[in-house]
């Protein structure tokens, strides 16, 4: 790998130029003692464990990247594009060498894209890959009060974003106060940025030094920016110049540029939420975006976009990232990233099995392991299972908009048949290969301590009998002789199953279909798109809902919407759509929850405030999982494992702990030291 060292201007190589500091690697410490955190150093805190001094290099081909990134000056000299401390990561197994274009593979824009998305993803702090340990990551570091209701971040001096601009204090702050906060960029602020639905209010202390004020206790807010992929953090500069409330020229701005005023810009580039990968204007306003100062906002990430089509995404490296290995080579090593859309799932299988992708875990199932494994040889890639949070649950429409349907649904009579008509031993056997855990949904995963076991089996041991003869006292009956029941009133149930591979496996659907029917309960199964999914839930169109779901402690401390209604949110699996209409409008509009929806509520923001552990804390925890799981909102199956696919070529790939979402994928497993060896 070629080194350029600026302080001398000499083209040398690594070995040559850096004898003075050891490759210190996860796997060959070389004698070097571990940093304050694991796996990685603040650089004096390393040239002193070291006892070297490390000098910088950069990717050989930086500056015709950079020439990709509309808007972008030329580049200074890369010891002006680091920060004055940047963070020094030490690579799994090998310092890593420059280029190449890792391949993705995602479901359709802003659907099964969340896997890739972590590739690049940085936030304030991020868990280890022990998911126990919360490090630096952004912030050079952070400091609690002594009650949890002030949390301060220290930023990187020098620290830039994308297009060369300081990343300050000030970012953090634009983001919370003029994008969070603000009802006309965000129409309802997201429950992690408040605090039993009260506001924090953010201070800047000096450029480097950012203050969260919280109205309550709630020292899950660090592990949220941990895992989530909100970034705490948006371009002040750039995106600033179109808010009305920051320039006075913001609407002439935009208006010059085509749009109808500064908020549509904020919008064609940030969208209207804060997920990351929202169109950019490349695909919200083509025919404008070269009237605009930039393809898309600028980033803190390791890559950034510089195409967007209907057909995918290409990426190149940010030459103003913020992280070296330990020979002082500025990451990340592969040079671009290339994302493709295909919704088939057995069209991305395809390709998996061809070697033409270079990672993946997000929708596989298990259901498509034998055949991975049987072509991993000629494919030239690896399969690795590994155990996961979140399990496959159903749910039903307790707030439909067929009343006869409602009734049905919210009855826990029907819940409790429907859970017990399913057949988890013989579902796991044939959809799971004997790999699952059967068991009950009961809102955390791992269960705590203060967890009844008795809830961990909840209503999941198989009793047809037992199903019929709840369902016979709901008053479905089969009157027309047809073999299947039908509602209370005589008219007829047809349980709609539409599912999408993203979230659930076909197989696990038509299983679960085929119990139901055994009890009486007819139904359809279609497999729809993930976007189409999502959309019946918003509009409240589904019968029955089925997606992963589950969470583990540290994130439920930071989120509380696995517990309110709708119980989670636009990406995920919802149910009482109408519930979290009510409780939103204070019971302006929706339909009332009964009284258990309301003590959720209630119990999961003290729970959030109370210190873990305490008696206060468990009671609270042990009263949340038994009113989530005696009353079935969403039946599980069985805890499995998935599997990880990367091929061969990819190199400091590190067995994951886990194959799941709620720490956001392959964050703690630091995707920025990959590279590959072809």
């Amino acid at each position: 790998m070629k080194r350029f060292l600026f302080s001398t201007s000499l083209c040398l190589f690594a070995g040559a130029a850096l004898a003075d500091c050891p490759v210190v690697t996860v796997a060959d410490p070389q004698g070097v003692a571990a940093g304050a955190y694991p796996q990685q150093y603040e650089l004096s805190e390393f040239q002193e464990a070291a006892s070297c001094e490390l000098s910088f290099a950069e990717n050989p081909d930086i500056a015709a990247l950079n020439g990709r990134i509309r808007g972008n000056p030329e580049l200074p000299p890369l010891a002006d594009r680091l920060p004055s401390e940047p963070l020094v990561v030490a690579p799994y197994n090998a310092v890593g060498t420059y280029g190449g274009t890792f391949r993705a593979l995602s479901n359709a824009t802003e659907a099964g894209t969340s896997d890739f998305l972590s590739t690049r993803h940085v936030n304030l702090v991020r868990y280890s890959d022990d998911l126990s340990t919360i490090v630096p990551n952004v912030a050079k570091d952070w400091e609690w009060n002594d009650d949890f209701t002030q949390l301060t971040f220290f930023l990187r001096a020098g620290h830039k974003w994308s297009d060369g601009a300081p990343f300050t204090a000030e970012d953090v702050k634009f983001w919370y106060d003029n994008l969070s906060l603000d009802s006309k960029v965000i129409e309802k602020p997201k429950d992690y940025v408040l605090i039993g639905g009260e506001p924090m209010t953010v201070d800047v202390v000096d450029p480097q030094t950012v203050r969260f004020n919280l109205p309550a206790p709630k020292p899950g807010l660090l592990a949220h920016f941990a895992t989530s992929f909100a970034q705490g953090f948006q371009p002040k500069h750039f995106l600033g110049q179109f808010h009305p409330d920051i320039n006075a020229d913001a609407d002439k701005l935009a208006q010059d540029a085509g749009f109808e005023n500064g908020l549509a810009v904020i919008k064609a580039y940030f969208g209207n939420s804060d997920w990351t990968d929202t169109p950019s204007p490349l695909l919200n306003s083509p025919e404008k975006v070269a009237n605009l100062p930039a393809d898309v906002i600028p980033t803190l990430e390791s890559h950034i976009y510089v195409s967007d089509t209907t057909e995918g995404r290409h990426l190149v490296a940010n030459p103003y990232f913020f992280m070296v290995d330990t020979q002082g080579n500025q990451l990340p090593y592969i040079s671009e990233q290339d994302e493709v859309y295909i919704n088939d799932a057995q069209v991305r299988l395809l390709k998996l099995v061809n070697g033409e992708v270079d990672y993946k875990t997000q929708s596989l199932q298990l259901s498509d392991v034998p055949l991975l494994l049987e072509n991993q040889e000629k494919g030239d890639y690896n399969i690795d299972i590994r155990p996961k949070i979140a399990m496959h649950a159903f749910s039903f429409n307790v707030t439909s908009d067929d009343l006869e349907k409602r009734k049905v649904f919210g009855d826990l009579r029907f819940r409790t048949a429907m859970s017990i008509a399913i057949n988890r031993d013989d579902l796991n056997e044939a959809a799971y290969f004997g790999q699952g855990e059967p068991r009950q949904y009961i809102g955390f995963s791992p269960a705590p301590d203060f967890v009844d076991e008795k809830w961990i089996t909840h209503a999941t041991e198989y009793d047809l009998d037992r199903a019929k003869s709840l369902l016979d006292e709901v008053g479905m009956m089969d009157k027309d002789g047809d073999g299947f029941r039908e509602l209370p009133n005589g008219d007829k149930l047809v349980l709609n199953m539409q599912f999408a591979t993203q979230g659930i496996a076909g197989q696990v659907v038509e299983l679960v279909s085929q119990y139901w029917s055994e009890a009486g309960i007819q139904t359809t199964v279609k497999e729809i798109t993930p976007d189409e999914y999502r959309s019946a839930q918003s509009s409240n169109a589904l019968d029955v809902g089925m997606w992963e779901k589950g969470q583990p402690m540290g994130i439920v401390l930071g989120n509380n919407e696995l517990w309110v209604a709708p119980f989670e949110n636009y990406f995920a699996h919802r149910v009482g759509m109408l519930w979290g209409e009510y409780l939103e409008s204070d019971g302006a509009k929706g339909v009332e929850p009964p009284d258990y929806v309301k003590q959720l509520n209630d119990d999961i923001n003290a729970f959030q405030s109370t210190p873990v552990g305490s008696d206060e804390s468990n009671e609270l925890g042990a009263r949340l999982v038994q009113n989530m799981t005696e009353n079935l909102l969403f039946i599980g199956t069985a805890l499995t494992p998935d599997p990880i696919y990367y091929r061969n070529a990819l190199k400091n790939v590190v067995e994951f702990k886990t194959a799941s979402y709620e720490y956001y994928r392959t964050f703690p497993y630091r995707a920025h030291q990959w590279f590959l060896s072809e």
